[in-house]
């Protein structure tokens, strides 16, 4: 196989960060015209869904009526939207990556951002911990009922004290004197569908310092939810702090091994990074469709202030920023799908090297969320 080196650090062709030091000729790069009439058909699918069942709701989803989105999401479960990356034998559609972005895309370009919060958390982090790390018997367990939306999922990984330096995280995960149970204490802070959730999955130092994560339900004794986060927008999302005084999780709870919470943690986030990016270039598309028809429609001086060169340079930057965005997006999730493609999937390490495979594209994957937020964010602005 051939290799290139940068620095230190040897990267062959199925590495991220390849393009940074390998001329890449244009036949490998993916891009959204080459999608399959499938996939086209999913996104259509998301789009009906959205327009007819999301949007006429808002109001009372802004509202945090929970029951309402509890419905929603069942409704998604029963179209399998929630289970794109669960496996055949647990009830899921098990479909590629680039699926998955796809519909990511597709449902911020015709949903509401709160309610967008709540799904694409339940797809992705609330429940991709288990998926890839899970055993037989975890998995068996919650992801059916995940991707029924019969539970809803939740990760807890920030602390007040602890951001983005994640492994020092202060709360504590002890093991019982009869060895059946860790019994954590601690609180978690700023957590997505915090007050929703059923299960999450939950990081704390366990056996004097081994960063670990576990699967928590909510019904257990001493777990505690808190109030609604006061926010400046998707107020429709559920974002809580949560407090654990001894709860008592069973070792059979353990997602991976004692000490693997960092790697379980920073791939998930990884593939989050990337689903980010695709949900806000979908933003940025509904961003600039608002916008237009509103330049359409809003007249000075005799004619429509979409004519006017001002207004034509917003919309000539926004669109080449959502074009550089688009095209990011769908080769990076293109090139990590074919990385993965070529695994074994009847292996049982599938999942874990998968997520390997994602920690390899770490760097495109940030690159997708970064531009991702500035971009919405310029849209938003100029829009």
């Amino acid at each position: 196989m051939k290799e290139f080196i940068m620095s230190d650090v040897t990267l062959s062709r199925k590495t991220g960060g390849r393009f940074m030091v390998e001329t890449v000729c244009s036949s490998p790069i993916f891009t959204r015209e080459q999608l399959t009439e499938e996939q086209k058909e999913i996104q259509k699918m998301v789009e009906d869904f959205c327009t007819e069942k999301v949007v006429p709701v808002r109001a009372q989803i802004e509202e945090k009526d929970y029951d309402l989105v509890r419905e929603l999401l069942r409704e998604m479960g029963k179209l399998g939207l929630l289970s794109l990356d669960i496996p055949n034998d647990l009830g899921g559609m098990e479909m590629d990556k680039i699926t998955g972005v796809v519909v990511a895309e597709a449902f911020s370009v015709s949903s509401t951002a709160a309610f967008t919060v709540t799904a694409s958390t339940q797809t992705g982090i609330g429940m991709l911990p288990i998926v890839w790390f899970g055993n037989k018997d975890q998995q068996a367990k919650y992801l059916p009922k995940l991707a029924a939306a019969e539970w809803i999922g939740a990760y807890a990984l920030t602390e007040p004290s602890s951001g983005s330096d994640a492994t020092s995280a202060k709360t504590t995960a002890v093991l019982s004197d009869d060895g059946k149970h860790y019994i954590l204490n601690g609180e978690k802070q700023f957590i997505t569908n915090g007050g929703l959730a059923d299960v999450f999955t939950l990081f704390a130092q366990a056996d004097g310092g081994k960063f670990s994560a576990f699967i928590i339900e909510k019904t257990m004794e001493g777990f505690e939810s808190g109030p609604e986060e006061h926010k400046m927008g998707s107020n429709g999302s559920s974002t809580t702090p949560l407090k654990l005084t001894n709860v008592k999780v069973p070792v059979e709870n353990v997602l991976g091994n004692i000490g693997d919470g960092a790697t379980i943690a920073f791939n998930v986030l990884n593939q989050g990074r990337l689903k980010l990016g695709a949900h806000v270039l979908g933003g940025c598309k509904l961003l600039i469709t608002v916008a237009s028809q509103y330049a359409l429609n809003r007249r000075q001086f005799g004619q429509p202030i979409a004519f006017f060169d001002a207004i034509k340079k917003k919309f000539a930057d926004m669109t080449i920023r959502t074009y550089a965005l688009d095209s990011l997006i769908y080769r990076t999730i293109a090139d990590i799908d074919n990385a993965v493609g070529e695994l074994d999937k009847t292996s049982d390490d599938y999942y874990i090297k998968m997520g390997q495979m994602m920690e390899r594209y770490a760097i495109e994957s940030s690159i997708c969320k970064v531009m991702g937020s500035e971009t919405i964010g310029f849209c938003a602005d100029n829009g």
